[in-house]
């Protein structure tokens, strides 16, 4: 009888201490009860540094390459002399990796190109995730204005990002639209990654009128350019999808997926997390009744460049594509010597663009490893229009690479073709300022600095081919540039 009195004495215990108080207490009290039992893990919190050498460690590597210098009076500064450039070869876009040569747009679309995905996917990009959750937009304002002398209507809009699977993460995706108010049918929209209104006021800060028009170029800003041809714009918000920098891997849309949790190496980076965010409001465009969402272009400048074309590359449904000093890890080739290097992309500062696989050909390989380069990824953009655009080495530098983006448009040209749609026209680097406009893949180098502004009437012009919008005689003068 004893030996049964303290088998049950536990149990009586947990019943009076427990169970009993939690029948009788509210229930939205017991509730609570119950959530904080089972609470969810917060986010892992760990510095760009942790991350990366984290990164390294699941990789087996103890120290990467040291990347070049964007200063050029450093000892360690980038190469940007063509004679010193030293030559390397590509893999064949139009290869299969059985050695078989790809010689239809069938071959091309059902085996070639998912193979260039997937080496982009698990090497470079990362894979994003199959089980997105889905985004739910709200516009939080409408407001009537005029932009030059256009009136319009600007929508601001948030996306809610739905965080049932995780609630401890919350991204709610900044956007404004923005459409001509006499427009009597939808209209195409540019949409370009850009910088918040506050953001963009403290870089201006930096600049004497004088250099931010040498820098920029003096024609009107792009936006009345987009509004005089009768389109609309859009301007979404990167890092209101994706924290720029190793820190918020575990935050954002990449940390929500992950549950807080540190990314697997194949996991995606934020170049891939802000075209998904791209993505989603294509999604809302085609539910907007004043957007021709079959008429979507996107743009983006120097990272976010890189964010357009991969964009470009991973949903079909943009038109077009205007791809801005999008250098390493853009359009620019991976293996060329000039200006910035994969191990710069590997760093500390950069690397939570890509996949943690990418940082391997800053360490153990090289960039001569790489089983794609940028030439490929230009590639899968065909046969939609795509415009390169650089500034001038002068003004912008070297770091970029003008040279580089537009071999990686010359390099897409046999994928093109075989698709029946025409390439560059031409190998050979051109003069500054001229337009390669003929083809479905388009190049011009300004001469102004690390701006897509005074390339903004030619892309328009460009873009006239395929895009096609109600036309508007308020027409804004052309940049001399």
């Amino acid at each position: 009888m004893r030996l049964r009195y303290f088998v049950l004495l536990p149990v009586l215990v947990l019943i009076r201490l427990v169970l009993i108080p939690l029948v009788l207490m509210p229930l939205g009290v017991a509730r609570a009860f119950f959530q904080a039992a089972t609470a969810t893990p917060s986010p892992v919190h760990l510095t760009s540094e942790q991350d990366h050498q984290r990164v390294m460690d699941l990789l087996h590597i103890s120290a990467l390459r040291r990347g070049p210098d964007g200063d050029p009076k450093s000892p360690n500064a980038a190469n940007v002399d063509e004679a010193k450039v030293p030559k390397y070869s590509l893999p064949d876009p139009l290869v299969l990796k059985n050695g078989q040569k790809v010689t239809t747009a069938a071959m091309w679309w059902q085996q070639r190109r998912p193979e260039i995905v997937e080496d982009f996917d698990r090497e470079i990009y990362g894979r994003a995730p199959a089980n997105a959750p889905k985004v739910n937009w709200e516009v939080t304002s409408t407001s009537r204005e005029t932009v030059g002398d256009i009136p319009v209507v600007t929508k601001k809009l948030v996306g809610h990002v739905d965080n049932a699977s995780y609630p401890l993460i919350t991204v709610d995706i900044q956007l404004t639209l923005t459409t001509p108010a006499n427009a009597t049918r939808p209209v195409p929209v540019m949409m370009e990654f850009g910088l918040s209104p506050e953001i963009l006021a403290a870089i201006k800060k930096r600049f004497t009128d004088a250099q931010w028009t040498a820098f920029n170029g003096n024609g009107p800003p792009w936006q009345q350019l987009v509004l005089a041809k009768g389109w609309g714009y859009a301007i979404l918000i990167p890092t209101s999808v994706q924290a720029d920098n190793g820190e918020g891997l575990t935050q954002g849309i990449i940390g929500l997926v992950d549950k807080g949790q540190p990314r697997k190496l194949d996991d995606w980076g934020a170049l891939r997390a802000w075209a998904w965010g791209a993505s989603r409001a294509l999604d809302y465009f085609e539910t907007d009744k004043t957007v021709d969402a079959k008429q979507v272009g996107i743009e983006g400048l120097s990272r976010y460049g890189k964010a357009a074309l991969v964009t470009m590359v991973y949903d079909p449904r943009f038109a077009i594509g205007f791809i801005g000093s999008s250098g390493e890890g853009g359009a620019k080739i991976l293996r060329r010597k000039f200006g910035e290097q994969v191990e710069n992309v590997a760093s500390t500062s950069e690397y939570h663009w890509m996949a943690g696989n990418f940082l391997k050909y800053a360490g153990p390989l090289t960039p001569d490893d790489l089983p794609v380069d940028a030439h490929e990824l230009v590639a899968l953009c065909a046969p939609r229009p795509v415009f390169i655009s650089s500034g001038s080495l002068q003004v912008e530098g070297g770091w970029i690479d003008g040279k580089g983006m537009f071999l990686g448009g010359v390099g897409a040209g046999p994928v093109y073709r075989l698709l029946g749609k025409k390439d560059l026209g031409t190998a050979e680097m051109p003069p500054m300022e001229t337009a390669l406009i003929d083809g479905e893949i388009a190049f011009r180098q300004h001469s102004a600095g690390h701006t897509t502004g005074p390339n903004w009437p030619t892309f328009l012009t460009f873009a006239g081919r395929y895009i096609k919008g109600p036309g508007n005689s308020a027409v804004p003068a052309a940049s001399k540039h």
